[in-house]
């Protein structure tokens, strides 16, 4: 929303409406963007966040970096029995795939640009 703006202002209930999310949640992500300058935000009655840059400029990996604060997947918290063979083994076996597919998300996320995914809502 904040690039079909097009420099314009909206406020975390304008965002939040749009998704039908508590504009609370929404502003909390949205300190996320402001702490890596992708939005910056204006104080008062007709204030809100907008685009800090081109959105040509910025990468969805970029986006899900600074919103994401821990891994897409999460690692495990279990103890498994060390006397298994796939116990002992499961959660490093584990967090290796989660790592890859991490990655691999990443990857896919680099190549498009907010401008680029934007495109799509016509």
């Amino acid at each position: 929303m904040l690039a079909k703006a097009k420099g314009g202002v909206l406020s975390s209930d304008d965002l939040g409406g749009s998704i039908q999310i508590n504009p609370v949640l929404v502003r909390k992500e949205l300190i996320n963007l402001l702490k890596n300058k992708m939005v910056k935000s204006k104080e008062g009655k007709n204030g809100g966040f907008s685009l800090n840059k081109p959105e040509g400029d910025i990468r969805l990996s970029d986006v899900y970096r600074s919103v994401h604060q821990s891994s897409l997947l999460m690692k495990s918290k279990n103890k498994p029995n060390p006397n298994c063979i796939v116990g002992r083994q499961i959660n490093i076996h584990l967090d290796n795939l989660y790592n890859d597919a991490e990655k691999a998300l990443l990857g896919e996320l680099e190549k498009v640009t907010l401008k680029k995914f934007v495109y799509r809502f016509n």
